[in-house]
């Protein structure tokens, strides 16, 4: 079996996981990270948006384009 190791932020969340007592601390601790997560995902998606210049026009249009090769 292939294992990898750990990178430093990894070992730094399973330190922080070990330090939750209750069950709601871990649930707590899990929402800051999907949080965390959501916002990056969040901003790169507005970056793309702006850096392509979209607008619900272009959504559209990208929507309906047909680009299957047809088949003979």
């Amino acid at each position: 079996m292939n294992t990898t190791p750990l990178n430093p932020t990894q070992k730094y969340i399973l330190q922080m996981f070990s330090y939750s007592p209750t069950e709601q601390t871990k649930q707590e601790l899990q929402e800051v990270l999907t949080n965390f997560y959501f916002d990056k995902v969040a901003n790169m998606g507005r970056e793309i948006w702006n850096k392509m210049q979209l607008n619900q026009e272009k959504l559209d249009d990208l929507c309906n384009i047909h680009e299957r090769t047809p088949y003979a």
